[in-house]
């Protein structure tokens, strides 16, 4: 007898494999909406239900009941040559039942993945098929996926705010891309990583060191790796005020990269300017608005939640500046309402917005107290950067907030 949940499980494979959406499969006989309860496991298959779907895939119903999650070589091929979430959890259920297969085999399953948990911003699950795959590069003993396992944990840690273990890792995948002579790609994905994580922790001089011998090794290139080495050397001189170079270096990006290799990094570039704006002496709210609608513009071709969350939090930060605190705090309320996706630095500056926001609101008791467990907590995880941000940014608040106490309210209003 076919059971719940494998069958759905194997009727989901057998239909990805085909390339068929549900629709398609269930044709004028089923509903879409019951071949997906099917698919679920919340329905259970009755022997005509069976016999329909076996006619529309093609197969005999005996084919339903072989492994649910079919080999591990079988769907690593369909992921790669169909990148889509189904596909993912497909790949995700072969590993499951794979420990004793081609390490190699298992190393790149697990590389997808995590880039697929990557994108859609599910830090915690990125991190545990990073795990595994680092261990299982230890165990193969070949120096680039241990390099390249490293860089991404490090990548991950960063963002989920580990800076301490983020440093140890990324310096060791550093060192053996340098010590492997491995190629100009891996040395130079590798600093990409050491260089955002020594920026964070604050250790900027020997960021600035790393910074310049990555945009040297990428000098010439304008592909996806050439861009984001322009954005990692860039976002280090902001963290050293050089503001005038740090927008040189970021304008190359956006006038040298097509997007065409990675069209999300053709946004993110986009936000990266309109965040650098606003944080420019005085900030230039009107050029960053800017790249926020043009990176908005892309969003249906290749945003992503996190983005999509990163473009919303930047427009709260916009509305503050500019003194729409209702809308400011409408855009942080809704954002509140989400399951966020973001960077633990994104996060951090959400909330930072949030303590600001208070302030303005006549709450300075609460608002203040929120910005020193933030600048504690980020001191804390040792994002030194962060902390010293948050610090400068409750000093700027508070004035801000005693200015707006003592100017009448028809002149505020003007």
């Amino acid at each position: 007898m076919l059971e719940q949940p494998s069958f759905g499980r194997r009727l989901r494979q057998l239909r990805t494999e085909r390339g068929l959406a549900q629709s398609a499969v269930a044709g004028e006989g089923m509903s879409a909406g019951y071949l997906s309860r099917l698919e679920s496991g919340a329905r259970q298959p009755t022997e005509r239900a069976v016999a329909y779907l076996a006619e529309r895939l093609g197969i005999s119903p005996a084919e339903f009941e072989q492994t649910r999650a079919g080999s591990l070589v079988q769907s690593l091929t369909i992921a790669t040559s169909l990148d889509s979430d189904e596909t993912g959890e497909l790949l995700a259920e072969a590993l499951k039942s794979a420990r004793e297969q081609d390490p190699l085999l298992r190393w790149q399953s697990l590389w997808l993945l995590a880039q697929w948990k990557r994108r859609r911003g599910e830090l915690a699950q990125e991190r545990a098929y990073l795990d595994e795959l680092v261990h299982l590069g230890d165990e193969t003993g070949l120096t680039e996926l241990r390099a390249r396992g490293l860089t991404q944990l490090a990548r991950c840690m960063r963002a989920s705010g580990e800076i301490g273990a983020a440093i140890e890792a990324s310096a060791t995948a550093h060192r053996l891309a340098r010590d492997g002579g491995l190629s100009r790609q891996d040395m130079a994905t590798a600093l990409l990583v050491l260089v955002s994580v020594e920026a964070e922790a604050g250790r900027l001089p020997e960021a600035r060191g790393h910074a310049d011998e990555l945009t040297t090794l990428v000098e010439g290139q304008s592909d996806a790796l050439w861009a984001e080495a322009m954005w990692t050397a860039a976002a280090v001189r902001v963290r050293q005020g050089e503001f005038a170079p740090a927008q040189d270096l970021l304008e190359r990006a956006l006038q040298g990269y097509s997007g065409r290799e990675n069209l999300t990094l053709w946004l993110r570039l986009r936000v990266a300017a309109a965040r650098l704006h606003l944080q420019k002496f005085p900030p230039e709210p009107d050029v960053a608005q800017q790249y926020v609608e043009a990176a908005e513009s892309g969003l249906p071709f290749a945003g992503t939640p996190a983005l999509e969350q990163e473009l919303m939090a930047l427009g709260a930060e916009l509305a503050f500046l500019e003194g729409r605190i209702m809308d400011a705090r409408a855009l942080l309320d809704r954002l509140g309402r989400s399951e966020l996706r973001m960077t633990y630095r994104d996060r951090v500056r959400l909330e930072v917005l949030g303590c600001r926001l208070l302030l303005l609101e006549g709450a300075e008791e609460e608002g203040l107290a929120g910005l020193q467990r933030l600048a504690a907590q980020a001191q804390e995880a040792g994002s030194v950067d962060l902390a010293a941000d948050i610090w400068r940014l409750t000093t700027e608040s508070l004035v801000r907030a005693r200015e707006r106490t003592t100017t009448p309210a028809a002149v505020r209003g003007a």
